[in-house]
């Protein structure tokens, strides 16, 4: 049975360290601050805007949504991006996808300041993070996550051979580079990838993020690799479930994340401690 990677417990190590470095920055006179600029009212992005919300309050941070209407157009939305990258208290800056269709995503995530992004979309951040840059710069936090899991897990990067199915730029990409950067030697494969079982099977850390409910099986992982599924599908009843058959691959992996409380609590722990450091960032 493989060993549980248990993402609830270490967010919890996480936000514990993130808020005591709020006290610290604080009795320097900084307090972080994070904005998020929500566009409508998608139900899924208004509970994952909540949940963050609460969880800043709670470690201190001064958190804020803004909360514009569906009809709102991509000028006004660039203007208000533009207040807060001029805006001295505001250190971290996001905007929760998915926009309405007469906003730009990408002319969106190039507007806010690279200095204040969040996310770690902004292509300037991008391209430190693919330069291997040594500056300091925020980074997509749901890659950065699994990092800090693979860390404290003491899973061995330099010389893995890692796979990744999946080649979004919010974790696909990213996490190639992350990874890269850490010496792993990686292989993305995705949905025109031919045979892709003949790479997830050779993967000593196969991480997946598709979309796609159950997609990887246990016979499609090598025995005793540490399995990381980003996936968050809803099954026929509703259930959470990931893009893993975590029955199937439990038997088989060395590690495993589960769905729910594996990557999910690291991604909004991951968000707030990158706020935190903005903050730093900023003196």
């Amino acid at each position: 049975m493989a060993e549980l990677i248990d993402g609830k417990q270490l967010a919890k190590t996480i936000n514990a360290r993130t808020q005591q470095a709020v006290t610290q920055l604080k009795a320097q006179g900084i307090s972080p601050k994070l904005i998020v600029i929500i566009v409508g009212d998608d139900q899924a992005s208004q509970i994952y805007v909540r949940n963050k919300h609460r969880k800043a309050k709670q470690l201190g941070i001064i958190s804020e949504t803004r909360q514009l209407p569906e009809e709102t157009s991509q000028a006004e939305l660039l203007e208000i991006i533009d207040q807060y990258n001029h805006d001295d208290t505001v250190h971290g800056l996001m905007v929760q996808s998915p926009l309405p269709p007469q906003i730009d995503e990408d002319a969106i995530t190039r507007a806010i300041s690279p200095a204040k992004d969040a996310d770690g979309f902004n292509p300037v951040n991008v391209g430190n993070l693919y330069s291997n840059s040594p500056l300091n710069f925020p980074v997509s936090c749901t890659p950065k996550g699994i990092m800090t899991m693979l860390a404290a897990y003491q899973v061995k990067l330099a010389g893995a051979n890692a796979v990744i199915v999946g080649r979004s730029n919010i974790v696909g990409r990213p996490m190639a580079a992350l990874l890269l950067n850490a010496s792993a030697t990686v292989t993305v494969v995705h949905s025109h990838t031919k045979n892709m079982q003949a790479y997830t099977r050779e993967a000593d850390i196969l991480i997946v993020a598709t979309g796609i409910a159950h997609l990887i099986k246990g016979e499609d992982i090598k025995p005793g690799a540490t399995v990381i599924d980003v996936g968050m599908n809803r099954d026929e009843d509703g259930k959470l479930t990931g893009d893993v058959d975590f029955d199937s691959a439990e038997s088989v992996a060395g590690k495993i994340t589960p769905v729910p409380g594996g990557v999910g609590p690291m991604t909004i722990a991951t968000l707030l401690q990158q706020t935190v450091e903005l903050a730093k960032w900023s003196e």
